[in-house]
């Protein structure tokens, strides 16, 4: 609204903040997609802490996510020292 306003009465004040409420939106919404991953990361790690030795099907039954993306979280997970494989 404050663009269209704006443009009709050449208020530029309300344009530029109208532009900055966008920058922010795309950031927040960038930076929700980064942490994501770590999120699911999250999740995947304390399936197995309340679970171990469950197998990357159930996990991903378990937290809604397909199997691939939950064995690419086991992945990193393993990496970082968080689990260990038996």
């Amino acid at each position: 609204m404050n663009v269209w306003t704006a443009q009709t009465q050449a208020d530029y004040a309300a344009l530029s903040t109208a532009l900055c409420l966008c920058v922010c939106a795309a950031g927040l919404f960038g930076e929700d997609l980064v942490q994501r991953g770590h999120r699911q990361d999250l999740m995947v790690l304390a399936h197995v802490a309340a679970h171990p030795g469950a197998e990357a099907r159930g996990i991903a039954r378990a937290v809604g996510s397909p199997e691939r993306v939950v064995a690419r979280n086991l992945s990193r997970l393993t990496e970082k020292g968080l689990l260990a494989l038996e």
